[in-house]
């Protein structure tokens, strides 16, 4: 399995993480303030001020996420915190790239989805310290290597 297959699988699982709810169809059409329950309120009162003038769309995925925010386990919210530290820690740039590598994810027949996310749980099932050898020697290779060997597999995508 190749070094980038695994590094943009976690990149998309930690973008999905943050922006499914903001992409969800919503059987719902709005959402106001007080139609919140008071949970719902509390996870999301950054915003209590410019809800009304969030779109319709916005205002209902804000309020599934935090619906499932509240029923998330304890766990699950820590390790969505940190996901959410190393976004906000990305530059417009690098957000921008994994938003794109998130849409060429999407546009993969299921097969190759799937084919993508059972290697990405090999890889988490590997030892820590083989994990991050294989991350290491990612990162170590020059920026015109990484892009030949993303541009290589993409052909070869493409012609399966």
């Amino acid at each position: 399995m190749s070094a980038f297959k695994v590094s943009l699988y976690a990149a998309l699982v930690a973008l999905v993480t943050f922006t499914a709810p903001v992409h969800a169809q919503a059987a719902q059409q709005d959402v106001s303030w007080n139609e919140l329950s008071a949970a719902q309120q509390k996870v999301l009162k950054n915003f209590s001020e410019q809800w009304p003038q969030l779109t319709p769309q916005r205002r209902v995925a804000l309020a599934k996420g935090a619906e499932r925010w509240i029923n998330m386990p304890p766990e699950n919210r820590a390790q969505a915190r940190q996901r959410f530290a190393r976004w906000q820690g990305l530059t417009p740039h690098e957000r921008k790239e994994l938003r794109s590598r998130y849409r060429e994810f999407q546009n993969l027949p299921r097969a190759e989805q799937r084919r993508i996310r059972n290697a990405f749980q090999r890889f988490r099932d590997l030892p820590p310290e083989r994990r991050q050898e294989i991350q290491r020697r990612w990162q170590d290779l020059p920026p015109a290597e990484r892009q030949r060997i993303r541009e290589q597999l993409r052909r070869e995508r493409m012609n399966r």
